[in-house]
């Protein structure tokens, strides 16, 4: 079966029925001009009421990519599912859960309307236990879309036809894991971990659903199989609860070292399996630390696209084999960039002790409107509520180089409005604003610098490092926003982008002037790097990018994931990533 494994590693039920697979399938095409957004159930019914199936979809992959079975890529609005499945409730809930499904989401089960979601990154799902019986049961799913529309976040999807420059091919509907779990009347909703290192210890708080909140909850924490700290508690009236699991053992989660704990929760009859690390990240001056430690970050650009799956990896292998490949290299994490990553990618860089950020798919979003917190601060108070638990999230980053939107400036306001909700929903990690440009408040300052001249590079960097201004191209080129503050720290988050083709014949894209030879490509790849790693002053570097994708042929290999280098010249990339770091002294 298609991902049969459990969807979401940090939360998980015994008791679940995985329905990727094969579903019926149909799809309208776009009309320019004609398109809006369903805003009642009246329009899903009628919708549901007139649909035709004349194809199969093979569910989690969209329909653009080949997994899916379709491959269709041109511009779509609507797209709809039906799957018939055999359910034995026996007085449970019911939850249908959905990973992702891009943008808007209407749920219909045996008739009765369940609900809608609006968003095409973040995971929901829908109590459906009135609508179910034991026995044959009808799920359909409709999922509106459209990449044009200024308040939707379409991160690095094409808006045109084709892709293009580092735009990409298209995902419309469902391309994270649809599952069904069944729970008792009485549950865990939700969970929010506290990892203390100091005090070896975890604070838990829990969100509980149900009517009777008076039963016992346990937590029991376990490292390598044995059992190495419990605590319970009655819960509170207002269905909420705090517990602090003490640890008779302490092993602490590290860059390339992932030492992670088990978890079990239970309340009443429902059970819950996860998993956490004992971590924490702060910034000192321009000193970002792991646990109280300088740690400089080697990090890769990874956009989270795979071809023949486009948004989805075909399967937990492909997933594990990214983070693999740029740990080869001596990275350690990545920006995952313009996309929320699927659970078990965050799952791989837990085990892995592979550092990353987490980002949404800001572009092609009017970040010019003040009307556009209402629909952005939803959709980011979401991934930020998944993802809270993975110690590999060192940081949350909500937008990406928010250039003018239709020649109309940034609204200031909203990007500081959601910094300030990134700290109230997280305040134990920091916050980049807009990664890039232009920051408005931000707890480390990250610019994007793609200059090919190795000593241009380093000249401009090395006045930072001696203590001199921060040079940043994109204020030298649109001057009147805001400059480096000084005092917190700063990194250079995207850079290098450098193209090399393995087919001369292919018309290809990439960041300034290509190299001539792979030597070449190795020389300048060296050169940009120790300029980074060995100035005092910054606490990080992002390479632009991991693998090609499509048309942008400025990946480390090749989209298929195979090597573009000779083993010797991949070892000077890696010496040049792994040397001690200068703010590391």
């Amino acid at each position: 079966m298609v991902f049969s494994l459990h969807p979401t590693p940090q939360f998980e039920r015994e008791d679940y029925i995985s329905l990727n697979g094969e579903w019926d399938f149909g799809l309208s095409k776009a009309v320019p001009g004609v398109f809006k957004f369903s805003q009642n159930e009246e329009r899903a019914r009628n919708i549901q009421k007139k649909a035709s199936y004349p194809k199969k979809i093979t569910v989690p992959f969209c329909i653009e990519s080949r997994l899916s079975g379709i491959g269709y890529t041109g511009f779509v609005n609507l797209v709809w599912y039906r799957k018939t499945v055999s359910l034995s409730p026996l007085g449970r809930r019911t939850v249908l859960h959905i990973g992702a499904a891009d943008y808007l989401t209407s749920v219909i089960v045996n008739g009765r309307y369940i609900g809608r979601h609006r968003g095409g990154y973040t995971s929901f799902s829908f109590d459906i236990t009135s609508a179910v019986t034991d026995g044959e049961n009808e799920i359909f799913i409709l999922c509106e879309d459209d990449c044009k529309n200024r308040f939707v976040p379409r991160g690095k999807q094409s808006e045109r036809l084709k892709s293009h420059g580092c735009d990409y091919t298209r995902t419309t509907g469902i391309w994270q894991s649809v599952y069904i779990e069944y729970t008792p009347e009485n549950y865990i909703a939700d969970f929010r971990l506290y990892p203390d290192a100091e005090n070896s210890q975890l604070g838990i708080e829990l969100e509980l659903g149900g009517k009777n909140n008076a039963q016992e909850l346990r937590a029991e924490a376990f490292f390598e199989g044995r059992s190495v700290g419990k605590a319970s508690a009655k819960t509170a009236e207002n269905g909420k609860a705090e517990l602090v699991l003490k640890l008779d053992e302490t092993h602490i989660w590290q860059p390339g070292k992932g030492e992670l704990y088990d978890l079990e929760l239970q309340y009443g009859d429902d059970r819950v399996k996860s998993y956490f690390g004992l971590r924490n990240v702060s910034v000192d001056g321009y000193k970002f630390l792991v646990n109280g430690k300088s740690v400089f970050q080697r990090l890769v650009l990874d956009q989270g696209f795979y071809k023949d799956g486009i948004y989805t990896a075909a399967d937990d292998g492909e997933i594990k084999r990214d983070i693999e490949l740029a740990m080869s290299l001596g990275f350690n994490g990545a920006r995952l960039h313009q996309k929320v990553f699927d659970p078990r990618y965050l799952y791989y860089c837990d085990i892995l002790g592979y550092l990353v950020w987490g980002e949404y798919a800001s572009w092609g979003f009017d970040i010019s409107s003040k009307f556009g917190v209402q629909f952005f601060a939803n959709e980011w108070r979401e991934a930020v509520k998944r993802d809270f638990n993975h110690p590999s999230i060192i940081g949350w980053c909500p937008f990406n180089e928010t250039w003018d939107y239709k020649k109309r400036p940034q609204y200031d306001k909203l990007i500081s409005y959601i910094y300030e909700l990134t700290k109230q929903l997280d305040p134990t990690r920091p916050c980049i604003d807009t990664s890039g440009n232009y920051h408005v408040k931000t707890d480390i300052y990250d610019i994007h610098d793609y200059n090919g001249d190795v000593e241009f590079f380093k000249h401009n960097f090395d006045k930072f490092s001696e203590g001199g201004e921060l040079y940043e191209h994109v204020l030298v080129d649109n001057p009147g926003r805001q400059k480096y503050p000084g005092g917190i720290p700063v990194m250079v988050s995207e850079y290098g982008g450098i193209k090399w083709e393995t087919d001369p014949d292919f018309k290809s894209w990439g960041y300034g002037e290509s190299v001539n030879t792979p030597e070449e490509f190795a020389e300048r790849y060296c050169g940009l790097t120790d300029a980074l790693i060995n100035n005092k002053n910054m606490c990080g570097f992002c390479y632009t990018q991991l693998y090609d994708i499509e048309q942008e042929q400025n990946g480390l290999f090749t989209y298929a994931r195979e090597k573009k280098f000779s083993d010797e010249i991949y070892a000077k990339i890696k010496a040049s990533n792994t040397q001690e770091a200068a703010i590391e002294k």
